[in-house]
């Protein structure tokens, strides 16, 4: 998405990423430490794009909100951030996907995926819009798309609807480490499950998932057993706690077995006890394992 966005003039001070980056061949593009911008979708099959306005770069065309990268700032503080300036996108109000980066070599357009955690309107907040619209699905071949996000637009859309889980073996990745686990239970679990929320608010890899794309933000569900049910944890954003009140294995088939209802795939089953890995396997294709190592080396 080279030359994405140059804006008008600001009432204050820019900053040093607001100006053009440079090919080796001359080639230019906005924003000096790349660019970022946000596709969210309602969880109703639309889509918030942006008309942009005719003094812009391919003025005219619709694309989603985003611009140049602030210095220091990672992509998607920069996309939220973007959004929430042009279209009034509330900064807590997105549920983070996936992230699709476009590199030059000399400069990068991260275009991060969310979903609208609650619902809001789009406001045109500055000069950079003639409109702001929930686009359904289906229409928005129908508009002259900015060339950048019409090239990548067919990739993104068939990804929309993908939300992959994690279905967490607690007992089992606890006890993959000899750490003194056995004298405190409920501690540890609770020291894993601080471990998942944090690994859960920054993503995982494309490839760890086996997905395209570049980082994901999978659901989780974290099954505790026996003494461990005692961790005092709450469920926190993506991170769901089941709390099996009799076998933990049979707790774990039926996480994996609720997430593929809810229409989430791929569902990977961190555990390795094999009984385990066979009766979730059985599920369908659409579940995996991984053993305890997988997510340690994570956390």
């Amino acid at each position: 998405m080279p030359d994405a966005l140059p804006p008008g003039p600001p009432p204050g001070p820019r900053d040093p990423g607001d100006a053009w980056a440079y090919g080796p061949d001359g080639t230019k593009a906005w924003g000096v430490f790349g660019a970022a911008g946000l596709l969210v979708d309602d969880g109703h099959g639309r889509v918030l794009l942006q008309h942009r306005v005719e003094w812009s770069h391919h003025g005219g065309t619709w694309g989603i909100p985003g611009g140049a990268r602030h210095q220091h700032e990672d992509a998607v503080t920069g996309a939220l951030r973007e959004s929430a300036e042009e279209a009034g996108v509330p900064l807590d109000g997105v549920d983070l996907r996936h992230t699709s980066v476009l590199d030059l070599g000399y400069w990068t357009y991260t275009t991060v995926v969310g979903r609208a955690s609650t619902p809001f309107e789009p406001v045109i907040s500055d000069r950079e819009s003639l409109a702001l619209s929930w686009i359904p699905l289906a229409e928005v071949d129908t508009l002259p798309l900015h060339p950048g996000f019409g090239a990548s637009w067919p990739a993104l859309r068939d990804a929309i609807g993908t939300t992959p889980h994690v279905v967490v073996d607690a007992a089992n990745v606890v006890g993959s480490v000899p750490d003194g686990w056995w004298k405190d239970r409920a501690g540890a679990a609770g020291r894993l499950l601080s471990q998942v929320t944090a690994l859960a608010a920054v993503g995982l890899p494309a490839d760890a998932l086996g997905l395209g794309f570049t980082q994901w933000w999978p659901r989780w569900t974290v099954v505790l057993e026996g003494a461990a049910v005692a961790a005092s944890a709450a469920d926190a954003g993506p991170v769901s706690v089941v709390r099996a009140p009799g076998s933990g294995d049979d707790a774990i088939v039926a996480a994996a077995a609720a997430a593929l209802d809810a229409g989430h795939a791929p569902v990977v089953v961190v555990t390795a006890d094999r009984e385990l890995r066979e009766r979730v396997s059985a599920l369908g294709a659409d579940v995996s394992t991984r053993g305890p190592s997988w997510l340690r080396d994570r956390l």
